[in-house]
């Protein structure tokens, strides 16, 4: 695989997952129809959308992450891997932490706005901002960088076990075993530190399998994994296990990458290169569309008449539907607008990259 080709396929499954992880905090049953049986049912429908797409979008960012840090990864690179993800990822948790806290905090004296984001008065001290700058406490989707964060400064534990075949089969055995027994009682959740680990294995390798040509086999082998991927998902459902859903995201989402020819893959247009500004960005962007729309809806069909699921449901069902679309253009002319009027500010967000 050229190494263009490669960029442009990590480009486009960034989008992707993405897109799904919008899905995944886009319900709006409850909302709209309340805690109603058609808001249940509204809720079954997007759930088909939502769930599935939460199986692979997260664990997906997990195993890019992996894979660029340890590609061509050698000790001597360790400062500089490090110093780079100071700026990609250290800064904007921060900075996108504290951003948040503020708004909350300032939206939460407002009238009108308090009952929009209803958690009350939010209280503005020192100590409350410090608690939302470390631990993601208004910006829930940020748990995904506090992980990411952790495994980085693991980089010299990780690298240590994996170099070697046999170090990283113990490893993998251990880790596997912790997880089928459901053990994680550490700030690192184990799933996490599993596909980080697949992936930064893969890179470490000479033959690299993720970075080889297209052939008929490896879409194939591509099908295979995802076949299996799915046998685990019905294996999670069917004995209550969740340990089944490690494999199912991790083949589901590597079976994925095999499978896309990326000769085909066109050039990405420029709003599909915004992946850490929309993740920023989306769930507050989701909740205020949702949040907002629903009130309006009331005006017209209050929770109290039971709103029903046709044809009154499909206007949230199709809200739900377009909603990764809304997220994508809103964020993208947001970065837009703030990189055009303070590019400084920009580069913070968006942690460095072009955008």
């Amino acid at each position: 695989m050229k190494e263009t080709e490669f960029s442009r396929k990590i480009t486009w499954f960034s989008f992707i997952f993405s897109v799904l992880v919008v899905w995944t905090h886009s319900f709006n049953a409850e909302l709209f129809l309340g805690d109603t049986v058609y808001g249940d049912r509204l809720n079954g429908i997007e759930s088909l959308f939502g769930n599935l797409a939460a199986q692979i979008a997260v664990p997906g960012f997990f195993m890019i992450s992996g894979y660029l840090f340890y590609r061509n990864f050698t000790w001597r690179r360790l400062g500089s891997k490090w110093m780079s993800r100071i700026r990609s990822v250290l800064v904007p948790y921060i900075v996108w932490n504290t951003l948040y806290y503020l708004a909350y905090a300032a939206g939460s004296r407002l009238p009108g706005i308090t009952d929009l984001i209803g958690k009350g008065e939010i209280p503005f001290h020192l100590t409350a901002m410090a608690d939302a700058m470390v631990n993601h406490t208004y910006l829930y989707v940020f748990w995904y960088l506090y992980q990411l964060i952790l495994l980085i400064l693991l980089a010299p534990v990780i690298y240590g076990l994996l170099k070697r075949p046999w170090t990283a089969a113990v490893y993998f055995a251990g880790l596997t075993a912790a997880l089928w027994v459901g053990w994680d009682k550490t700030p690192l959740n184990g799933d996490a530190l599993f596909y980080y680990s697949a992936t930064a294995f893969l890179a470490m390798r000479e033959e690299k399998p993720a970075e080889k040509e297209f052939s008929p086999k490896r879409r194939l082998a591509g099908a295979a994994l995802m076949a299996v991927g799915a046998v685990s998902f019905w294996l999670a459902g069917r004995w209550g296990k969740p340990f089944f859903l490690v494999p199912c995201r991790f083949l589901a989402a590597a079976g994925l990458w095999l499978a896309v020819r990326e000769d085909r893959l066109r050039e990405p247009r420029p709003w599909m290169c915004c992946n850490f500004f929309l993740y920023a960005t989306h769930f507050a962007l989701v909740r205020l569309i949702n949040k907002s729309a629903a009130a309006a809806f009331h005006l017209f069909w209050p929770l109290h008449a039971d709103p029903k699921l046709w044809p009154e449901g499909m206007i949230p069902l199709l809200l739900y539907l377009m909603m990764p679309v809304i997220a994508v253009t809103a964020s993208y002319w947001i970065g837009k607008c703030v990189k055009q009027l303070c590019p400084p500010l920009f580069g913070l967000l968006n942690g460095g990259r072009a955008g």
